[in-house]
């Protein structure tokens, strides 16, 4: 029903337009600093241990995973999962993302309130993701405007998640980039450059999610504000 909404798309195709432009940026940005080797010759998951090491985190377990750009740090379970192109290369971009999950770690340790906000956040959004489309839509079905107007808010939950999201990543970037160069791994202002750009192109991923999440919003607020309009 949504899909043949013209408003739908007058709403959807700025934020398309800018995730599509920031998987293309993001992916072609992590080819050529995942091709230039660093100096210091340390794989991901080397630079991950090191790094571990230095802050203490004798806790936390490396694992590799299968697929690309899979990775992440599980906080459940204390393990720092990466990819095997990130833990078995030396490139500039896998000290990078390795550095970057490590810095999750790190805020997990020190219970960085922005991690756990959204950590708390995660089974709320979970739920509204599923329950706030079904209540939008049985409420405009059925003519309930309460319904339609709980859904909406339920379903806001995602862009609060989106939005708590943002600061959680700029920070563990923040300290992979302090912590790469402070620990020697990455050497010059060539790599600190290629470090700066994968986890800057990484974080406009999450912009670009949160420009999502609040157009869909934005759409379903208008939707079911002009039922009232509808029924006259």
């Amino acid at each position: 029903m949504l899909f043949f909404d013209v408003n739908y798309w007058v709403y959807m195709l700025p934020a398309i337009f800018v995730m599509l432009a920031t998987q293309y940026y993001v992916s072609s940005t992590y080819k050529k600093w995942s091709q230039i080797r660093n100096q210091s010759h340390m794989t991901g998951a080397e630079a991950a241990q090191r790094l571990m090491r230095a802050g203490g985190l004798y806790n936390v377990k490396v694992e590799v995973v299968s697929g690309k750009m899979t990775d992440h740090y599980d906080p459940r379970n204390k393990v720092l999962r990466l990819s095997q192109d990130v833990s078995q290369t030396s490139s500039v971009a896998a000290v990078a993302i390795a550095a970057h999950e490590l810095g999750h770690a790190m805020q997990d340790q020190e219970e960085y309130f922005p991690l756990r906000l959204r950590s708390a956040i995660i089974p709320v959004v979970n739920i509204g993701s599923t329950l706030g489309w079904l209540f939008i839509i049985l409420g405009i079905f059925m003519q309930w405007t309460g319904l339609a107007w709980l859904g909406v808010i339920v379903f806001a939950a995602g862009a609060l998640f989106a939005l708590a999201t943002l600061p959680v990543e700029l920070n563990a970037s923040a300290r992979a980039k302090k912590l790469l160069v402070q620990s020697g791994i990455i050497v010059g202002q060539d790599e600190q450059k290629g470090v700066n750009r994968v986890l800057n192109a990484a974080a406009l991923t999450y912009i670009a999610a949160l420009l999502t999440s609040i157009m869909q919003l934005l759409y379903f607020t208008s939707l079911v504000g002009g039922m009232g309009g509808r029924r006259r």
